[in-house]
This record gives C-alpha cells, structure tokens and sequence, in this order.
C-alpha cells in the first residue's frame, strides 16, 4: 500500500488555495491543501505498525509550531508549479528531517521547500498568465500546526487520512 505524511493547513487557508486549485490543479479533487512532509512510499502491514509506533514518539517529541505563509511563488524553470510558500521554520524543518531518519521509504528527491501547491501542469503560457497575476498577492497568514497525518491512497489514486498525530505529550 502507498503512504505519505502530510500537514493539512486550517480549513480558512484550505479555502483559499481550493479557490485556486480547482481552477489550476487536476489533482484537486485527489488530496486537500496540504504540506508534505514525507511524499509516496509503500509499506506493507507489519511495517504500518512500525510506523505508526515511530510516527507517534515523533509527534510526542515535537511542540506546536507556527505555520506562515510567506507569498506566492514557482518552481519554474525545474516545473510549472505554483504555490502558497511556507516559512521553512527551524521546527518544521526538523521535523521533515527527522521523518526521513529511520523512516521507511527513499530519501527525498528535492530539497525540501515548505508549500501548498495551488497549481501544477501548466503549460508554460499558462502558467506565465496566472503566476504573473498570483505573484502580486499579499500574503499574511499564520496559523499554529500541532499535527501531522499518515495518509494512504485508495485505487482511485485519491488519498485519504489513516492516522492523525498530535504534537507534545497526551
């Protein structure tokens, strides 16, 4: 089975990339605004316990944190990408760190740049066109991340939650 590990942003900050992402993203309907911070890996279901225990002492060790997003940006010229930018805070990189450390799956095949995608698979006129007009919108939003989530993909290749943990000691 394919997982990942993801940050869902409040529902206010989900609306506001959904206004973009259904216009601009085809994997709209896939997955919801989110951070990831572990992308697509399998795991069978001995290795899912494993997980879960290691995913849990890592959320225990790990303190609420703010989330900002910073403005809009793109990946262009690597891809036609267009996203909300995160602040790439010490605790959420240590956090993307420290679920690729000991954690089932490949290392990463990017460096690591916080964000929600708001749009992707443009062709290069259109992604000119929208990213030139996204780019002049003032961005001030924060909010505090106290969770992350292990999601799993369905056969439809949408993805859903399988276990939410929370940040600090319970």
């Amino acid at each position: 089975m394919k997982f990942g590990v993801a940050i869902f942003p409040s529902k206010k900050l989900q609306d506001l990339a959904n206004s973009y992402r259904k216009r601009y993203d085809p994997h709209y309907a896939l997955i919801p605004p989110h951070i990831t911070l572990k992308g697509p890996f399998e795991a069978d279901e001995y290795q899912l316990k494993n997980l879960s225990q290691r995913l849990q002492q890592i959320a225990s060790h790990t303190e609420p944190f703010p989330l900002n997003v910073l403005k809009v940006s793109s990946f262009k010229p690597v891809n036609n990408v267009i996203y909300f930018k995160i602040d790439p805070s010490d605790d959420l990189m240590k956090l993307h760190k420290t679920l690729h450390i000991n954690i089932i799956g490949d290392a990463p095949e990017y460096s690591f740049v916080p964000h929600i995608t708001i749009g992707q698979n443009l062709s290069n006129d259109e992604h000119s066109d929208v990213y030139g007009q996204l780019r002049m919108m003032q961005m001030e939003h924060e909010e505090t991340c106290d969770r992350f989530h292990l999601l799993y993909q369905l056969e439809n290749g949408s993805w859903t939650v399988y276990e939410t943990f929370r940040f600090g000691k319970e």
